[in-house]
């Protein structure tokens, strides 16, 4: 059975993940993709108060579950597209070490500073100043096979644009050049 393959979309929260997502579900044509989304995993966890350190420990094992999900999910055959947010150092290695990086498009979801601040105070559901705290964490290792600017495209423009690219995936793929300058020669720091 061939490995599926994984439409990854990283950027900060509000940054228009989801909605290309959503918009990737509706053009693509050439397999069967599902929408995994960390918020979503992040939805089915108990709604009981936690302290401190156990939702700190929860969330990481809901984020180290969530990877291995994907991981799931493409080896049984299945197409992806991911929605994440790689904020923490962390993150980003945990992936490299559980994704087949050759399945991998890796796609930068950009939005400006001043816009993230905007959808998010029209969202309503995230802390204020959420996105924009994310914003030099989540790009900081540099390396996509694609970008999107959704200030400057729409979803369905960007989710058009990553149909066309996706079957001209590099190689390799940002997923192995990252896997190769973290996990292989020993440099641990994104």
């Amino acid at each position: 059975m061939a490995t599926g393959r994984i439409i990854f979309l990283n950027g900060t929260s509000s940054s228009g993940k989801s909605s290309i997502a959503r918009e990737l579900l509706d053009v693509l044509d050439d397999g069967v993709f599902f929408h995994l989304a960390v918020d979503g995993f992040n939805a089915m966890r108990t709604k009981r108060e936690l302290g401190e350190a156990e939702l700190a420990a929860a969330l990481r094992r809901t984020r180290e579950g969530f990877h291995r999900s994907i991981a799931a999910m493409a080896s049984a055959g299945n197409d992806v597209v991911v929605d994440h947010v790689l904020s923490e150092e962390w993150r980003l290695l945990d992936c490299l070490a559980v994704l087949p990086p050759e399945d991998v498009l890796f796609v930068g979801v950009h939005c400006p500073p001043d816009e993230l601040a905007r959808r998010e105070r029209d969202r309503g559901d995230r802390p204020p100043g959420l996105a924009v705290h994310q914003y030099g964490l989540v790009h900081r290792h540099g390396d996509y096979d694609l970008e999107c600017d959704t200030a400057a495209a729409s979803p369905r423009a960007c989710a058009e644009r990553i149909k066309e690219f996706l079957p001209r995936r590099p190689t390799p793929t940002a997923f192995s050049r990252l896997r190769e300058r973290y996990l292989t020669d020993g440099r641990h720091a994104v």
